[in-house]
């Protein structure tokens, strides 16, 4: 791969060669099941409630001196390495971990870990 801080098409077809080569994803594992007295069906009302998720593949600090001079084609450096775990955050909490994959000409996360929920 390229500079590990730019991702470019070849990054990208070679992300998307090594997940066509893998069959078939791990199981995932840590997932509970629902409190007693709580069944979620594809068909209930609950189930069709809107989530927003986000998948987060680094972050940066600048400060707004630095953002001021930023301009097309800049480039912000994350902390992040190509090839790292991605958070991915279900209503800004965090509930798993996966990996960056490209899915018919997509930038997709494939799920890798499901972490387990604190109850609140």
């Amino acid at each position: 791969m390229s500079d590990p801080r730019s991702l470019t098409d070849a990054d990208l077809a070679e992300i998307g060669k090594r997940q066509s080569e893998e069959a078939t994803a791990p199981p995932v594992e840590g997932m509970r099941p629902p409190p007693q007295g709580l069944t979620l069906t594809t068909d209930s009302s609950l189930s069709r409630v809107p989530v927003q998720v986000t998948a987060v593949i680094g972050r940066s600090v600048l400060q707004v001196s630095e953002l001021l001079k930023l301009g097309r084609g800049a480039i912000i450096e994350l902390d992040s390495k190509v090839g790292s775990a991605i958070d991915i955050y279900v209503n800004n909490r965090r509930i798993a971990r996966g990996e960056l994959i490209v899915s018919d000409d997509r930038l997709s996360v494939s799920m890798t870990e499901v972490l387990k929920v604190q109850d609140s």
